[in-house]
């Protein structure tokens, strides 16, 4: 009965995909590649590519923006793509289990669900799991007991702070502070400083190199134009320079994980005190952003061995595991 299921982890910048039948994942940016004159012409990994490089004819882009659907026209159609690849094509009469954020408004909620329910794929059965319980089972932690877990998913647009007992949503709090801020930030600071404009992906590479940059002692090498002769050049970036602009958006994210925790009932709080931070998410993994979490909070902090991938993770166990079945739901019973 559970042969043909799919979990799916739509996130802004990649997308991950659990195929039940086949026991496998799949991992691809969500991002399509659009010519003005013949349609799709890339999608995933291959539109990534093209990504700050394409002409004005052909438009590459992220459908989901902030963890909520931004386009949905283009979503549908990238979701129908995946899922032909992942199935070689037998997806018809299958059963979907899709994480949505906690903290979005019911409409935006609806629209995780109406994206399979409408993209003519054909789906036997949807269920809706909040992404932050996903997350934790992901993590290996037994959602159902009563025992209180704050997990913290730092993404590519957002952070998700959630406090999580009972298999279910204590408090959940999400912020715009996430991997693309992190970039951002980078690139700003590099063109302040060295006069240099450098594209995201660079800016990207810089933030995922720098805490092995900072161990070896080396300034980042960066490549991009000339802010004054519009040259193409190259720069070494100060590690400490770059450090000093992510810690202002470190400190957003610490500050709110501490106003999550003023708001939590205090029986949950003396199980957070022993268990400590679960922090996951792929932006979870730049420079020391656990230590200041650690240092901000008093708190030990877990770090996800696979911090991109913990939702997935989750959403396959939950498949998998009649324990974990009911912390799924349907769309009537998004209200419980």
């Amino acid at each position: 009965m559970l042969n043909n299921v799919f979990g799916i982890d739509l996130g802004t910048s990649t997308i991950c995909i659990y195929n039940h039948d086949k026991k496998s994942f799949f991992h691809e940016k969500n991002m399509i590649a659009i010519d003005k004159r013949v349609g799709v012409i890339a999608y995933g990994d291959s539109a990534y590519e093209m990504y700050e490089k394409a002409p004005d004819n052909i438009k590459v882009t992220y459908p989901l923006s902030n963890g909520v659907i931004a386009d949905i026209h283009n979503m549908q159609t990238l979701l129908k793509l995946f899922i032909t690849d992942v199935s070689g094509g037998n997806y018809k009469n299958a059963t979907y289990y899709i994480a949505v954020p906690t903290d979005v408004t019911e409409v935006e909620k609806r629209a995780f669900y109406d994206l399979i329910d409408e993209s003519n794929l054909k789906a036997r059965k949807i269920y809706v799991v909040d992404k932050a319980v996903a997350d934790a089972i992901g993590l290996g932690i037994d959602v159902k007991n009563s025992q209180g877990v704050l997990v913290v998913d730092v993404g590519f647009n957002t952070t998700e702070i959630s406090i999580i007992s009972l298999g279910g949503i204590v408090i959940s709090k999400m912020i715009k502070s996430g991997g693309t801020r992190f970039d951002d930030a980078i690139r700003n600071v590099v063109k302040k400083e060295y006069k240099l404009v450098i594209g995201g992906k660079s800016a990207e590479k810089v933030k995922m190199d720098l805490e092995q940059l900072k161990a070896d002692h080396v300034p980042a090498k960066v490549y991009g134009r000339d802010v004054a002769t519009g040259l193409p050049m190259e720069k070494a970036v100060d590690t400490n320079l770059v450090d000093g602009v992510l810690q202002e958006y470190f400190d957003v994210i610490i500050d709110n994980v501490r106003v999550i925790l003023e708001r939590t009932p205090p029986e949950l709080s003396a199980d957070i005190y022993r268990n400590g931070v679960y922090l996951t998410g792929g932006g979870s993994l730049v420079s020391d952003l656990g230590l200041q979490l650690a240092k901000g909070t008093g708190l030990k902090v877990n770090l996800a061995e696979e911090a991109g991938k913990t939702v997935i993770l989750g959403l396959a166990e939950i498949i998998r595991n009649k324990k974990f079945r009911n912390v799924a739901y349907t769309i009537e019973g998004m209200g419980r």
